[in-house]
């Protein structure tokens, strides 16, 4: 991992010993915590047409920052617990959806690969 993500999983798991929490913070519980945490953060942008800033009210955009650092910090935790690091895993999948998406065959084509 890089050294902000383990600064984040080092304070995290801090943050949860201290409270006696890693008790609970089993790959289920956490996969589920982070689910809740993505439906709030989609609730900032629902209604909105696209969800541009211009479309958001200085509360929606503190919202927002705190959404995405929960997600983030179960997204952690998570990684911490099943034993995976993201910084290597981001790479992986980033070298998968290449081959998967090659740029000259997908450029500015939202489709699935399954659909072209």
């Amino acid at each position: 991992m890089t050294d902000s993500l383990l600064d984040i999983r080092a304070r995290l798991r801090d943050f949860a010993q201290e409270r006696d929490w890693d008790q609970f913070h089993t790959p289920k519980n956490l996969a589920m915590a982070l689910s809740v945490e993505v439906a709030e953060l989609v609730e900032h942008y629902q209604w909105l047409a696209t969800g541009v800033d211009a479309e958001l009210t200085e509360a929606a955009r503190t919202g927002i920052r705190h959404e995405l650092a929960d997600v983030l910090m179960y997204l952690v935790r998570l990684a911490d617990k099943s034993g995976v690091d993201l910084h290597a895993a981001v790479l992986e999948k980033m070298l998968l959806n290449a081959e998967k998406y090659p740029a000259d065959q997908v450029r500015g084509d939202a489709r699935k690969s399954t659909q072209y």
